[in-house]
């Protein structure tokens, strides 16, 4: 009896384990091998590609909107596809589609630029001074000389005026300091105290330029004295002030 028991205890144990599916049996309802055969099959079928056939009648009334002719026009013929590649037919009349010429709908051609130069004869055309032949075949030696004559009775001579006088509270001419003087700056020509150089740069910057730091510098008794502290090397130009660009002549 215990004998029995050790027999039938693997056979019942084989019995409650579930069945291990079939590795060959494919994907879905059918081998693996049917469906790869299938699959490269249809790829290799060609799929006509559908698009959007052409319409006259859509691009007359999307011309004329453009234009601002009429409202939206439903289509009238039926939309119909057709394989990328085919040339589609045009079908009736398509004269009324597009424009005549190169004038967009609803604007007339003899508008253009062209039809105005057009209309002006032959008035409007480059100039052909520097052709001998369209010259020669207008003007004379004559009609130069009476044409030189009319431009020397027109040539008037301007004759140089006075300069206008400087008002005299204008404070010094700082124009004729610098073509009254010839050496470079940096060139000590007045003594200088040493009190007070240091702060030379901080006492240019209330100055607007230059210019006005040595008007105000020569105002003050420069460049013999220095009573701002505007030029504490004594070469008698103020905050580095240059006297070259009025020299030139």
């Amino acid at each position: 009896m215990r004998v029995s028991l050790i027999l039938l205890l693997p056979l019942t144990i084989a019995a409650c384990a579930p069945a291990v599916p079939d590795s060959g049996a494919g994907v879905g309802f059918q081998d693996y091998n049917s469906y790869m055969r299938d699959r490269d099959a249809a790829a290799g079928r060609p799929q006509a590609i559908v698009t959007p056939g052409f319409s006259p009648d859509q691009i007359g009334a999307a011309i004329d909107r453009a234009d601002g002719q009429g409202g939206i026009a439903p289509a009238t013929g039926p939309v119909t596809g057709s394989v990328i590649g085919a040339s589609p037919a045009l079908g009736g009349d398509t004269s009324a589609i597009r424009p005549r010429g190169n004038a967009p709908a609803g604007i007339r051609e003899e508008t253009g630029e062209a039809a105005r130069i057009a209309s002006l004869g032959g008035g409007a055309r480059i100039s052909d001074e520097n052709d001998f032949d369209a010259v020669a075949s207008r003007e004379t030696i004559e009609s130069d000389r009476a044409r030189i004559d009319r431009n020397r009775a027109q040539y008037q001579v301007i004759q140089p005026g006075a300069l206008p006088v400087r008002p005299g509270d204008a404070g010094p001419n700082i124009v004729d300091y610098a073509l009254a003087t010839n050496h470079p700056r940096g060139t000590q020509l007045y003594k200088r105290s040493s009190f007070g150089a240091g702060n030379a740069a901080g006492k240019c910057a209330g100055y607007a330029s230059p210019d006005l730091a040595q008007q105000a510098f020569l105002a003050r008794g420069g460049p013999e004295r220095d009573r701002l502290g505007l030029d504490p090397d004594g070469d008698g130009y103020a905050c580095a002030w240059d006297p070259s660009p009025y020299r030139l002549r």
